[in-house]
Protein backbone atom coordinates (compact mmCIF):
# COMPACT_ATOMS: atom_id res chain seq x y z
CA UNK A 1 0.00 0.00 0.00
CA UNK A 2 1.20 3.06 -0.99
CA UNK A 3 1.66 6.30 1.92
CA UNK A 4 3.27 8.78 -0.11
CA UNK A 5 1.15 11.91 -1.15
CA UNK A 6 1.89 13.32 -4.61
CA UNK A 7 3.13 16.79 -4.69
CA UNK A 8 -0.39 17.80 -5.43
CA UNK A 9 -1.78 16.41 -2.77
CA UNK A 10 0.79 17.73 -0.43
CA UNK A 11 0.29 21.31 -1.71
CA UNK A 12 -3.68 20.74 -0.70
CA UNK A 13 -2.66 19.25 2.76
CA UNK A 14 -0.23 22.40 3.24
CA UNK A 15 -2.98 24.99 1.90
CA UNK A 16 -4.34 25.11 5.42
CA UNK A 17 -0.81 27.08 7.14
CA UNK A 18 -1.08 29.11 3.85
CA UNK A 19 -4.73 30.47 4.89
CA UNK A 20 -4.51 30.87 8.35
CA UNK A 21 -1.09 33.82 7.46
CA UNK A 22 -4.33 35.95 6.88
CA UNK A 23 -7.27 34.14 8.89
CA UNK A 24 -5.56 32.18 12.02
CA UNK A 25 -7.53 30.10 14.67
CA UNK A 26 -7.67 33.29 16.59
CA UNK A 27 -9.36 35.08 13.55
CA UNK A 28 -11.99 31.96 13.15
CA UNK A 29 -13.05 31.92 16.80
CA UNK A 30 -13.65 35.90 16.72
CA UNK A 31 -16.06 34.83 13.62
CA UNK A 32 -17.44 32.04 15.72
CA UNK A 33 -18.36 33.66 18.75
CA UNK A 34 -19.86 35.82 16.58
CA UNK A 35 -21.77 33.36 14.51
CA UNK A 36 -20.84 34.90 11.39
CA UNK A 37 -19.67 32.95 8.18
CA UNK A 38 -16.20 34.39 7.29
CA UNK A 39 -17.47 34.98 3.55
CA UNK A 40 -14.25 36.76 1.95
CA UNK A 41 -12.56 33.14 2.90
CA UNK A 42 -14.77 31.63 1.22
CA UNK A 43 -14.45 33.89 -1.75
CA UNK A 44 -10.47 33.80 -1.19
CA UNK A 45 -10.75 29.66 -1.53
CA UNK A 46 -12.95 29.84 -4.44
CA UNK A 47 -10.60 32.05 -6.09
CA UNK A 48 -7.64 29.69 -5.17
CA UNK A 49 -9.50 26.75 -6.74
CA UNK A 50 -10.23 24.91 -3.68
CA UNK A 51 -14.16 24.86 -3.55
CA UNK A 52 -15.10 22.84 -7.03
CA UNK A 53 -12.28 20.03 -5.44
CA UNK A 54 -14.60 17.18 -6.83
CA UNK A 55 -16.00 18.98 -9.47
CA UNK A 56 -15.38 18.39 -13.47
CA UNK A 57 -12.65 21.21 -14.92
CA UNK A 58 -15.17 21.72 -17.37
CA UNK A 59 -17.70 23.11 -14.83
CA UNK A 60 -15.07 25.61 -13.08
CA UNK A 61 -13.74 22.72 -10.57
CA UNK A 62 -10.34 21.00 -10.11
CA UNK A 63 -11.50 17.22 -11.23
CA UNK A 64 -10.32 15.98 -8.09
CA UNK A 65 -11.57 13.32 -5.76
CA UNK A 66 -12.78 12.65 -2.00
CA UNK A 67 -9.17 11.95 -0.70
CA UNK A 68 -7.80 15.64 -1.67
CA UNK A 69 -10.89 17.17 -0.57
CA UNK A 70 -10.31 15.32 2.71
CA UNK A 71 -6.72 16.39 2.81
CA UNK A 72 -7.85 20.18 2.33
CA UNK A 73 -10.14 20.05 5.61
CA UNK A 74 -7.64 18.11 7.33
CA UNK A 75 -4.74 20.60 6.30
CA UNK A 76 -7.02 23.99 7.18
CA UNK A 77 -8.28 21.95 10.66
CA UNK A 78 -4.31 21.66 11.47
CA UNK A 79 -4.37 25.18 11.69
CA UNK A 80 -8.04 25.80 14.06
CA UNK A 81 -9.86 26.56 11.04
CA UNK A 82 -12.67 24.10 10.96
CA UNK A 83 -15.12 25.58 7.95
CA UNK A 84 -17.94 23.52 8.74
CA UNK A 85 -19.53 24.88 5.41
CA UNK A 86 -17.30 22.99 2.93
CA UNK A 87 -19.09 19.83 4.50
CA UNK A 88 -22.45 20.86 3.13
CA UNK A 89 -21.51 22.49 -0.06
CA UNK A 90 -18.51 21.45 -2.13
CA UNK A 91 -18.63 17.60 -0.31
CA UNK A 92 -22.43 16.85 -0.42
CA UNK A 93 -23.58 19.33 -2.80
CA UNK A 94 -21.18 20.17 -5.57
CA UNK A 95 -20.38 16.36 -6.19
CA UNK A 96 -23.57 15.76 -6.56
CA UNK A 97 -25.04 17.51 -9.11
CA UNK A 98 -21.48 16.77 -10.58
CA UNK A 99 -22.00 12.98 -10.31
CA UNK A 100 -26.06 12.81 -11.48
CA UNK A 101 -26.74 16.43 -12.39
CA UNK A 102 -28.17 17.09 -15.61
CA UNK A 103 -25.75 19.00 -18.29
CA UNK A 104 -28.19 22.20 -17.54
CA UNK A 105 -28.14 21.74 -13.72
CA UNK A 106 -24.09 21.54 -14.06
CA UNK A 107 -23.45 24.44 -16.37
CA UNK A 108 -26.30 26.37 -14.31
CA UNK A 109 -24.69 25.77 -10.43
CA UNK A 110 -21.17 24.36 -10.76
CA UNK A 111 -19.16 27.55 -12.03
CA UNK A 112 -20.31 29.83 -9.48
CA UNK A 113 -20.54 27.76 -6.74
CA UNK A 114 -17.01 26.65 -7.59
CA UNK A 115 -15.87 30.46 -8.07
CA UNK A 116 -17.71 31.12 -3.60
CA UNK A 117 -20.48 33.11 -5.86
CA UNK A 118 -23.03 30.98 -4.93
CA UNK A 119 -23.34 28.72 -2.00
CA UNK A 120 -25.14 25.47 -1.55
CA UNK A 121 -26.35 23.92 1.52
CA UNK A 122 -28.06 19.93 1.88
CA UNK A 123 -31.26 19.89 4.06
CA UNK A 124 -32.63 16.30 5.20
CA UNK A 125 -33.00 16.00 8.79
CA UNK A 126 -36.36 16.68 10.03
CA UNK A 127 -37.55 17.52 13.47
CA UNK A 128 -39.85 13.82 13.83
CA UNK A 129 -37.40 11.91 11.61
CA UNK A 130 -33.92 12.79 13.33
CA UNK A 131 -31.38 9.69 12.48
CA UNK A 132 -34.41 7.74 11.02
CA UNK A 133 -34.77 9.19 7.38
CA UNK A 134 -36.69 6.78 6.49
CA UNK A 135 -39.89 8.69 7.93
CA UNK A 136 -39.47 12.27 6.96
CA UNK A 137 -42.33 13.83 6.16
CA UNK A 138 -41.26 16.41 3.58
CA UNK A 139 -43.33 15.79 0.73
CA UNK A 140 -43.49 17.29 -3.23
CA UNK A 141 -46.49 16.37 -4.66
CA UNK A 142 -47.37 16.27 -8.12
CA UNK A 143 -49.27 19.33 -9.56
CA UNK A 144 -49.30 19.75 -13.17
CA UNK A 145 -46.99 19.53 -16.01
CA UNK A 146 -44.66 17.51 -14.41
CA UNK A 147 -44.23 19.97 -11.29
CA UNK A 148 -44.31 19.28 -7.79
CA UNK A 149 -45.30 21.24 -4.51
CA UNK A 150 -43.33 20.95 -1.95
CA UNK A 151 -44.23 21.04 1.73
CA UNK A 152 -42.76 20.41 4.83
CA UNK A 153 -39.44 20.82 7.68
CA UNK A 154 -36.11 20.84 8.02
CA UNK A 155 -34.09 21.17 10.80
CA UNK A 156 -30.15 21.48 11.62
CA UNK A 157 -29.51 22.93 7.86
CA UNK A 158 -25.63 24.49 8.32
CA UNK A 159 -25.20 27.21 7.04
CA UNK A 160 -28.71 27.64 5.23
CA UNK A 161 -28.56 31.50 6.32
CA UNK A 162 -25.78 32.17 3.50
CA UNK A 163 -26.44 29.70 0.92
CA UNK A 164 -28.62 30.55 -2.13
CA UNK A 165 -29.51 26.62 -2.99
CA UNK A 166 -30.46 23.95 -0.84
CA UNK A 167 -30.46 20.30 -2.39
CA UNK A 168 -33.69 18.90 -0.29
CA UNK A 169 -34.17 15.36 0.16
CA UNK A 170 -37.86 15.07 0.24
CA UNK A 171 -40.82 12.90 -0.64
CA UNK A 172 -42.24 12.43 -3.49
CA UNK A 173 -43.96 9.28 -2.65
CA UNK A 174 -45.20 8.74 1.27
CA UNK A 175 -43.91 6.43 3.52
CA UNK A 176 -47.18 4.39 3.87
CA UNK A 177 -47.49 4.01 0.52
CA UNK A 178 -44.25 2.35 -0.66
CA UNK A 179 -43.40 -1.44 -1.36
CA UNK A 180 -39.53 -0.59 0.58
CA UNK A 181 -39.37 2.19 3.19
CA UNK A 182 -36.49 3.19 0.90
CA UNK A 183 -38.50 4.22 -2.56
CA UNK A 184 -40.19 7.54 -2.94
CA UNK A 185 -37.01 9.85 -2.42
CA UNK A 186 -36.20 12.46 -4.51
CA UNK A 187 -33.61 15.06 -4.52
CA UNK A 188 -34.41 18.89 -5.00
CA UNK A 189 -32.19 21.67 -5.92
CA UNK A 190 -34.08 24.58 -4.08
CA UNK A 191 -33.68 28.39 -4.30
CA UNK A 192 -34.18 29.79 -1.36
CA UNK A 193 -34.80 32.92 -2.01
CA UNK A 194 -37.84 31.22 -3.92
CA UNK A 195 -41.97 31.94 -2.57
CA UNK A 196 -42.81 29.17 0.38
CA UNK A 197 -39.45 29.06 1.76
CA UNK A 198 -38.46 30.38 5.47
CA UNK A 199 -35.83 30.31 7.08
CA UNK A 200 -35.58 30.94 11.22
CA UNK A 201 -32.11 30.51 12.47
CA UNK A 202 -31.07 28.52 15.74
CA UNK A 203 -29.84 29.48 18.70
CA UNK A 204 -26.90 27.72 19.42
CA UNK A 205 -24.85 26.90 22.31
CA UNK A 206 -21.45 25.84 20.60
CA UNK A 207 -19.41 29.04 19.05
CA UNK A 208 -19.22 27.83 15.53
CA UNK A 209 -19.23 30.19 11.90
CA UNK A 210 -22.12 28.56 10.44
CA UNK A 211 -25.56 28.91 11.71
CA UNK A 212 -27.87 26.31 12.30
CA UNK A 213 -31.29 26.66 11.02
CA UNK A 214 -34.77 25.47 10.31
CA UNK A 215 -36.16 25.57 7.06
CA UNK A 216 -40.30 25.51 6.45
CA UNK A 217 -41.62 24.84 2.86
CA UNK A 218 -44.98 25.69 1.88
CA UNK A 219 -46.21 24.44 -1.62
CA UNK A 220 -42.96 25.73 -3.11
CA UNK A 221 -42.97 25.45 -7.03
CA UNK A 222 -40.56 22.71 -8.55
CA UNK A 223 -40.49 21.17 -12.00
CA UNK A 224 -38.22 18.76 -13.76
CA UNK A 225 -35.44 21.12 -13.24
CA UNK A 226 -35.06 20.84 -9.83
CA UNK A 227 -34.41 16.89 -9.89
CA UNK A 228 -30.90 15.26 -9.47
CA UNK A 229 -31.50 12.23 -10.58
CA UNK A 230 -35.14 9.95 -11.05
CA UNK A 231 -38.22 10.84 -8.99
CA UNK A 232 -38.85 8.35 -6.11
CA UNK A 233 -34.86 6.63 -6.94
CA UNK A 234 -33.43 9.36 -5.13
CA UNK A 235 -32.24 7.01 -1.94
CA UNK A 236 -29.82 4.68 -4.29
CA UNK A 237 -28.08 7.88 -5.05
CA UNK A 238 -28.46 9.64 -1.50
CA UNK A 239 -24.88 7.73 0.36
CA UNK A 240 -23.20 9.38 -2.71
CA UNK A 241 -23.76 12.24 -0.49
CA UNK A 242 -23.26 10.67 2.95
CA UNK A 243 -20.48 8.58 2.58
CA UNK A 244 -18.37 11.72 1.82
CA UNK A 245 -19.88 13.36 4.47
CA UNK A 246 -19.14 11.61 7.38
CA UNK A 247 -15.27 11.11 5.28
CA UNK A 248 -14.87 15.14 5.32
CA UNK A 249 -15.96 15.15 9.31
CA UNK A 250 -13.63 12.64 10.24
CA UNK A 251 -10.80 14.73 8.22
CA UNK A 252 -11.66 17.96 10.28
CA UNK A 253 -11.86 15.72 13.33
CA UNK A 254 -8.43 14.72 12.74
CA UNK A 255 -6.89 17.60 12.34
CA UNK A 256 -8.71 19.57 15.37
CA UNK A 257 -7.10 17.03 17.21
CA UNK A 258 -3.85 17.67 15.91
CA UNK A 259 -4.02 21.02 16.39
CA UNK A 260 -5.10 20.84 19.72
CA UNK A 261 -2.08 18.64 20.78
CA UNK A 262 0.59 21.08 18.65
CA UNK A 263 -0.64 23.68 21.57
CA UNK A 264 -0.14 21.26 24.06
CA UNK A 265 3.02 20.27 23.49
CA UNK A 266 4.43 23.55 22.48
CA UNK A 267 3.36 24.69 26.26
CA UNK A 268 4.49 21.15 28.06
CA UNK A 269 7.62 21.76 26.67
CA UNK A 270 7.92 25.29 28.02
CA UNK A 271 6.37 25.08 31.08
CA UNK A 272 8.30 24.71 33.60
CA UNK A 273 6.83 23.47 37.57
CA UNK A 274 9.22 21.56 40.18
CA UNK A 275 12.32 22.55 38.47
CA UNK A 276 11.64 21.21 35.20
CA UNK A 277 9.39 21.26 32.06
CA UNK A 278 5.83 19.57 32.89
CA UNK A 279 6.19 17.78 29.29
CA UNK A 280 8.68 15.56 31.24
CA UNK A 281 6.25 14.40 33.79
CA UNK A 282 4.52 11.13 32.24
CA UNK A 283 1.37 12.23 33.83
CA UNK A 284 0.97 14.59 31.10
CA UNK A 285 3.04 12.86 29.02
CA UNK A 286 1.15 9.95 27.99
CA UNK A 287 -2.32 11.09 28.01
CA UNK A 288 -1.40 13.16 25.20
CA UNK A 289 1.18 10.51 23.55
CA UNK A 290 -1.89 8.41 23.23
CA UNK A 291 -4.06 11.05 21.93
CA UNK A 292 -1.47 11.62 19.42
CA UNK A 293 -1.70 7.90 18.36
CA UNK A 294 -5.48 7.82 18.36
CA UNK A 295 -5.68 10.61 16.13
CA UNK A 296 -3.03 9.11 13.73
CA UNK A 297 -4.86 5.67 13.41
CA UNK A 298 -8.40 7.51 12.95
CA UNK A 299 -6.41 9.18 10.01
CA UNK A 300 -5.19 6.23 8.27
CA UNK A 301 -8.81 4.88 8.66
CA UNK A 302 -10.47 8.33 7.01
CA UNK A 303 -7.52 8.31 4.25
CA UNK A 304 -8.86 4.18 3.41
CA UNK A 305 -12.63 5.96 3.40
CA UNK A 306 -11.69 8.47 0.85
CA UNK A 307 -9.62 6.19 -1.74
CA UNK A 308 -12.71 2.94 -1.19
CA UNK A 309 -15.04 6.28 -2.24
CA UNK A 310 -12.75 7.57 -4.94
CA UNK A 311 -11.96 3.83 -6.52
CA UNK A 312 -16.05 3.28 -6.53
CA UNK A 313 -15.80 0.85 -3.79
CA UNK A 314 -18.23 0.02 -0.78
CA UNK A 315 -17.33 2.95 1.30
CA UNK A 316 -19.60 2.92 3.98
CA UNK A 317 -17.64 0.76 6.22
CA UNK A 318 -15.02 2.49 6.49
CA UNK A 319 -16.82 5.70 6.44
CA UNK A 320 -18.87 4.97 9.72
CA UNK A 321 -15.23 3.59 11.15
CA UNK A 322 -13.73 6.68 9.98
CA UNK A 323 -16.07 9.58 11.69
CA UNK A 324 -16.56 7.06 14.82
CA UNK A 325 -13.20 7.02 15.60
CA UNK A 326 -11.89 10.39 14.57
CA UNK A 327 -14.83 11.76 17.00
CA UNK A 328 -13.76 10.04 20.00
CA UNK A 329 -9.55 10.84 19.09
CA UNK A 330 -10.49 14.06 18.79
CA UNK A 331 -12.63 14.65 22.02
CA UNK A 332 -9.62 12.30 24.18
CA UNK A 333 -6.94 14.91 21.92
CA UNK A 334 -9.05 18.01 22.81
CA UNK A 335 -9.76 16.90 26.79
CA UNK A 336 -6.02 15.75 26.89
CA UNK A 337 -4.71 19.17 25.80
CA UNK A 338 -6.91 20.88 28.53
CA UNK A 339 -5.92 18.68 31.27
CA UNK A 340 -2.11 19.75 30.15
CA UNK A 341 -2.50 23.84 30.26
CA UNK A 342 -4.51 23.17 33.28
CA UNK A 343 -6.52 26.31 34.06
CA UNK A 344 -5.45 28.81 31.49
CA UNK A 345 -7.42 26.35 29.05
CA UNK A 346 -10.57 27.98 30.26
CA UNK A 347 -9.34 31.87 29.67
CA UNK A 348 -9.93 33.49 26.31
CA UNK A 349 -6.07 34.27 25.67
CA UNK A 350 -4.73 30.15 25.34
CA UNK A 351 -8.58 29.47 23.91
CA UNK A 352 -7.65 25.50 24.21
CA UNK A 353 -10.84 24.56 25.75
CA UNK A 354 -12.92 26.25 22.94
CA UNK A 355 -12.92 23.92 20.42
CA UNK A 356 -14.07 21.04 22.75
CA UNK A 357 -18.19 21.76 22.68
CA UNK A 358 -17.50 21.56 18.62
CA UNK A 359 -15.94 18.61 18.72
CA UNK A 360 -17.90 16.86 21.51
CA UNK A 361 -21.23 18.17 19.09
CA UNK A 362 -19.51 15.88 16.29
CA UNK A 363 -19.56 13.07 18.39
CA UNK A 364 -23.78 13.50 18.02
CA UNK A 365 -23.93 15.00 14.97
CA UNK A 366 -24.56 14.51 11.86
CA UNK A 367 -25.24 10.87 12.66
CA UNK A 368 -24.21 9.64 16.62
CA UNK A 369 -21.85 7.34 17.54
CA UNK A 370 -24.63 4.65 18.48
CA UNK A 371 -25.98 4.51 14.84
CA UNK A 372 -22.67 4.47 13.41
CA UNK A 373 -22.11 1.52 15.80
CA UNK A 374 -24.98 -0.26 14.84
CA UNK A 375 -24.12 -0.17 11.21
CA UNK A 376 -20.66 -1.53 11.71
CA UNK A 377 -22.09 -4.37 14.21
CA UNK A 378 -25.13 -5.59 11.63
CA UNK A 379 -23.53 -4.45 8.16
CA UNK A 380 -19.98 -5.65 8.93
CA UNK A 381 -19.75 -7.59 11.74
CA UNK A 382 -22.91 -9.12 10.79
CA UNK A 383 -25.11 -9.86 14.58
CA UNK A 384 -28.50 -9.07 14.40
CA UNK A 385 -30.26 -5.63 13.48
CA UNK A 386 -30.38 -3.93 16.92
CA UNK A 387 -33.42 -1.06 15.80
Amino acid sequence: MEFEFTDEQRMILGYGSKLSQSFDHAEWLKYAERREFPRHVWEQMGADGFLGMMVPEEYGGAGLGMTEMALLMEGLANQGIPIQHLIVGPTMCLSHIAKHGTEEQKRRYLPESCAGTKIFCFAITEPTAGSNSMKITSLAKPTSNRRYALSGQKVFITGSDVADHAIVVARTTPFDKVKKKSDGFTLFVVDLDAKGVELRPMEMSIPMTERQCEIFFDEVDLGPENVIGEVDRGFSILFDTLNPERIIIAAMLVGLGRFSLGRAVKYASEREVFDGPIGAYQGLQHPLAAARTEIEMATLMTYKAAWAFDNDKPAGEYSNMAKYAAAEAAIHAVDAATQCFGGSAFTKEVGVFDLYPLVRMLRTAPLNREMLLNYIGEKVMGLPRSY
